[in-house]
């Protein structure tokens, strides 16, 4: 039997779901800067005070939306991860960057949240750190179980950059060498700026077949951090 607790909790999760969902449609037309917590509750035939209960700003609904993308692409990361399990650690590692990239072609809005232009006058909590870092644990864990094994090709770091690596390494990257820690951060970085030009259209008229290209790119990447293909 279904208590009054449960039912209200039910309701407020549907409601929730539903501000969400018209936010995300709203940040499609219109974009994150312009995003409205009066236009969200006309869309969706609520007054404005009831929404604030929901979440008292528009800065409080940003987050959850970042919230919840960079939880969705993390799963994405993650499941693609699962599913190659026992496959060498560099095709892992492509397995993984081309789940972020389909991720972020079914999802283009969504990925410009939490990977495109900063929104005017919004900072982002600490609670949004886990969510983003999903990603990066998944590919970070994938070079310290190849490290652990056998070891990672390592370039090695200018002297001035050598205390930098070190911070990175000991704060980020625990288990894995300064050079690794460097070349891991650039992956990252290039990873993204990959998806991003391609999202973004600054691949048109340059890249026709970008799945391919996409898929070369990634095991490049591989390369750099170290992992070596069978």
């Amino acid at each position: 039997m279904t208590t009054p607790q449960g039912a209200r909790a039910r309701a407020r999760m549907e409601v929730t779901t539903a501000i969400k969902d018209e936010a995300r449609r709203q940040l499609a037309a219109e974009g994150a800067a312009k995003l409205s917590l009066r236009a969200v509750a006309r869309e969706l035939g609520m007054v404005s005070s009831a929404l604030y209960r929901y979440f008292p700003s528009r800065d409080d609904l940003l987050t959850a939306l970042i919230i919840d993308a960079y939880d969705s692409l993390g799963e994405a990361a993650e499941t693609a991860h699962a599913a190659a399990a026992g496959l060498p650690s560099a095709e892992r590692w492509v397995a993984v960057c081309e789940a972020v990239r389909r991720w972020a072609l079914a999802h283009p809005h969504e990925y410009a949240l939490i990977y495109g232009s900063p929104v005017p006058g919004y900072s982002a909590p600490d609670t949004t750190i886990p969510p983003a870092a999903r990603v990066a644990l998944v590919l970070i864990g994938i070079l310290r179980e190849a490290f652990e094994r056998r070891g990672l090709a390592r370039t090695p770091v200018p002297a001035g950059l050598a205390p930098e690596a070190r911070r990175m390494a000991d704060e980020l990257m625990p288990g894995l060498p300064p050079e690794v820690a460097v070349a891991m951060a650039a992956a990252w970085a290039q990873l993204f700026g990959l998806v991003g030009f391609e999202l973004f259209g600054q691949f048109e008229r340059v890249v026709e077949d970008r799945e391919q290209f996409f898929r070369h790119a990634a095991a490049q990447l591989a390369h750099g951090v170290g992992l070596v293909f069978p």
